[in-house]
């Protein structure tokens, strides 16, 4: 379809909107609205333009990434990949910020990427890209 210009949102179910908003915040995420409407659903969004909807309905006490974390595997997104300019200093911010990495970063063809996990097991990757060059043949 080339009516599709971009990603609107990204939705991500979450257990704690003050602990969500903070986190998303220290990646630079800034509060818009909400929690608001039957879900309910807040708003976040990075100055880069992507927008992260908070859907605050999940299960209490659910701590597993069913998608992610369990042998056997579900459909479904398993994470967002958020393109970077520099991955060297990202990985000094989420140091300095404490928050861990899931895995060690990886160099592939298309760029540099490494993993974190927000509060709720949410898989976020960062990856600078360098892009689709080394399969091009």
């Amino acid at each position: 379809m080339k009516q599709i210009s971009r990603v609107n949102h990204i939705g991500i179910r979450v257990s704690d909107f003050e602990q969500s908003r903070d986190f998303y915040a220290k990646l630079g995420f800034e509060y818009i609205a909400g929690p608001t409407g039957p879900e309910p659903v807040a708003i976040v969004e990075h100055p880069s333009g992507i927008n992260i909807n908070f859907i605050l309905n999940a299960a209490p006490g659910e701590t597993l990434n069913r998608l992610m974390d369990v042998p056997e595997k579900y459909t479904g997104y398993t994470h967002v990949a958020i393109e970077v300019s520099s991955a060297e200093e990202v990985l000094a911010n989420l140091a300095e910020l404490d928050i861990p990495l899931s895995g060690e970063p990886m160099n592939h063809p298309t760029g540099t990427s490494f993993f974190i996990r927000d509060p709720d097991d949410n898989v976020i990757e960062f990856i600078e890209y360098v892009g689709l060059g080394a399969y091009k043949n």
